[in-house]
Formats: C-alpha cells, sequence, structure tokens
C-alpha cells in the first residue's frame, strides 16, 4: 500500500459563519501528482489555504494528517518547517523585502526546523539555487533584488511562486490555479518545472483547466462539487470533464 502524504478527515471549513468544505474527504500519496478540479464555489482554494493553515478558514471538525502527524491546529510557519509549500492563485506584493532575502531567510529556518531536506547552507550555495531557478522559468537573474511580487506582471507572479517552491524544497506543494492567467509558453515553463521536481515532492494542484495537465501528468484526478471531492480517478477523468462539464456529476448526486 502507496505511503500517504496528506490525509484530510471528514474537514468541515466555515468562513465568516458559513460553511464551505463539508466532509471532505482526500488522500495525497507520497510523491504522487494529485489534481483537484471542480466549478468555481466549490471550496478548491478553501481547501488549498485551510491545509496551510489560514486563520480566516475555521475547521469546525475534522482533522488534517501530514505524513501521518496530526497538523489541524498548527500555525501556517509550523507546516511550513514540516514541508508544506503553498502557491497562491493571487499572490501577495511585500514592499521592502527583496525576493532573495525573503527565501534566504525561509530557507534558513525551514533547513534548521528539518535537516532532511538539501538545502544549502550558505548563501553562496543558495543563490546558485535561486539562480537556476529563475533561469528556469525565464524571470531575469534582477528579480532575486526586486521586491517581492512588487511591479511583477500577473505571469511573472505564478512563475516567482513555482521559483520559491524550487528554492525552499518542500515535501508537498499546494498549487492553487498555478495555470490562471498564463500563457501557454509560461504554462510549459511551470509544467516542466513541476515534472522535473515531482521526483522531490508531492504535488496537489488545482486548477480549473484540461491544459496544464497536457504538460503535467497526474496520477489522479479529484472533482469537487459543493465543498466535498465526488469523484476520484485517473487522468482520463480530466478529459471527461472537459468534454462532459460537471453538470452531470450535481445530477448524479441527486
Amino acid at each position: 500500500m502507496a505511503e500517504k502524504e496528506l490525509e484530510i478527515v471528514d474537514l468541515h471549513v466555515s468562513v465568516e459563519g458559513q460553511e464551505i468544505l463539508k466532509g471532505l474527504n482526500l488522500e495525497v500519496e507520497k510523491g504522487a501528482v494529485e489534481v483537484i478540479m471542480g466549478p468555481n464555489g466549490s471550496g478548491k482554494s478553501t481547501l488549498a489555504h485551510t491545509i496551510m493553515g489560514h486563520p480566516k478558514y475555521q475547521i469546525t471538525s475534522g482533522k488534517i494528517l501530514f505524513r501521518g502527524e496530526d497538523i489541524t491546529h498548527l500555525k501556517p510557519y509550523e507546516r511550513a518547517r514540516k514541508g508544506l509549500f503553498l502557491a497562491f492563485q493571487y499572490p501577495h506584493e511585500v514592499e521592502g523585502v527583496p525576493l532573495g532575502r525573503f527565501l534566504w531567510r525561509a530557507a534558513s529556518v525551514i533547513r534548521e526546523a528539518d535537516t532532511e531536506r538539501d538545502i544549502p547552507d550558505n548563501p553562496g550555495a543558495f543563490n546558485e539555487v535561486l539562480r537556476k531557478g529563475l533561469e528556469a522559468l525565464q524571470l531575469d537573474k534582477s528579480f532575486r533584488s526586486r521586491d517581492l511580487n512588487l511591479g511583477f506582471s500577473g505571469g511573472e507572479k505564478k512563475r516567482a511562486e513555482i521559483v520559491q517552491m524550487l528554492a525552499l524544497k518542500p515535501r508537498l506543494a499546494v498549487l492553487d490555479e498555478i495555470d490562471s492567467g498564463l500563457d501557454i509558453d509560461s504554462i510549459k515553463l511551470v509544467a516542466s518545472a513541476i515534472e522535473r521536481y515531482r521526483n522531490g515532492a508531492s504535488f496537489l494542484i488545482i486548477t480549473h483547466y484540461q491544459r496544464i495537465l497536457d504538460y503535467v501528468k497526474p496520477d489522479r484526478i479529484h472533482v469537487m462539487i459543493d465543498g466535498q471531492v465526488v469523484l476520484s480517478g485517473g487522468p482520463e477523468l480530466a478529459r471527461e470533464l472537459e468534454e462532459k462539464g460537471y453538470e452531470w456529476l450535481r445530477e448524479k448526486r441527486g
């Protein structure tokens, strides 16, 4: 039996008093690339933020296990130290904090907490990792000294999220609609980075569309509707959803 990287059990989550996740169950296998798809308003981004511990998303019942440990009530920084990473759908701009300095500080804290992760312990070696990441995502080396996401285009912000992933080497990367707003060339760059890193981590990719899956081969597809995972299957499920939409699943549920 495959080892579980992430296990979510009967998770109920509310935002400002409104229940969004309604008894969600999900497993992500170690080393797997798994995909969450679903219509707008189904709770996909709520799930991503809840996994990372965003305080706005209140867990009313259920639990989240990461590598067998209950992390349901851990703070976001504690989850990051254990190997969780979230690429935001809408990355925030942080004035006065250069990308390179931010990543070096984050990497230093993570390395101290998890010595098994192969993160360089000197600035020169780390800068080389960062240089290669920027190069792979076709971002100029000047981005290293630019304030985090400040003045970046939408596509540059998304590609910079993947640069962060490559530098911090998480055990599980949750990518929340990493493909939204990207042109086809940028999608190919992001997909190539995921494929190159997939032997070093597990992935949970949240997306509306099939197109990134033309370049990233998932192990499993999970479909969310109304705060629950209602169907799971192989890569072929994404094609079926593209052809048939989601309404047939709503009808099937009754």
